[in-house]
């Protein structure tokens, strides 16, 4: 199964490229993840223009379809979301898998995702009720499919 990440922003620190890499590494090889980064729309550097905040995200979604491929199932993270614990994020991996589903999940910018995006999406899923800084989302995600991976093989790692 092949799974891809779209995400908003550019410029991580090293520690997020580190603490992503270490968990690709370890991925059994029926996982492929890709991480495709587009860039953040163009925000004023004034203070309450809320037009601007929506176009920005409108400009972040156009980037967001446009790596998607028609076939992909698109999941997109959003605190609105539905809320998976572990074992539900590997029965839904499971699922993907027997249906020979390749995945996109989606990480919108600093104002979420465009409707369009949202609407693209076959489900939503919220990490956290928190508000998470993007680049830990990055990182976060990265562990869970790592973990619903090995709650597939009965592997101690999720114990």
């Amino acid at each position: 199964m092949k799974v891809k990440v779209i995400a908003v922003g550019t410029r991580m620190s090293g520690w997020v490229s580190e603490g992503i890499q270490d968990y690709l590494k370890r991925f059994p090889r029926e996982f492929s993840i890709k991480f495709v980064e587009v860039p953040l729309g163009e925000r004023p550097t004034k203070k309450g223009k809320s037009q601007y905040s929506a176009k920005a995200v409108t400009q972040e979604g156009q980037s967001i379809l446009s790596a998607l491929d028609p076939r992909e199932r698109v999941i997109a993270l959003d605190v609105k979301g539905e809320s998976w614990s572990s074992e539900t994020l590997a029965q839904h991996m499971e699922n993907w898998q027997m249906e020979g589903d390749n995945v996109a999940l989606l990480i919108g910018g600093p104002d979420g995702l465009s409707s369009e995006c949202l609407f693209r999406a076959q489900q939503r899923w919220s990490l956290s009720a928190l508000t998470l800084p993007h680049p830990l989302v990055r990182v976060l995600l990265v562990e869970q499919l790592y973990r619903g991976s090995t709650i597939l093989k009965n592997h101690p790692y999720h114990k």
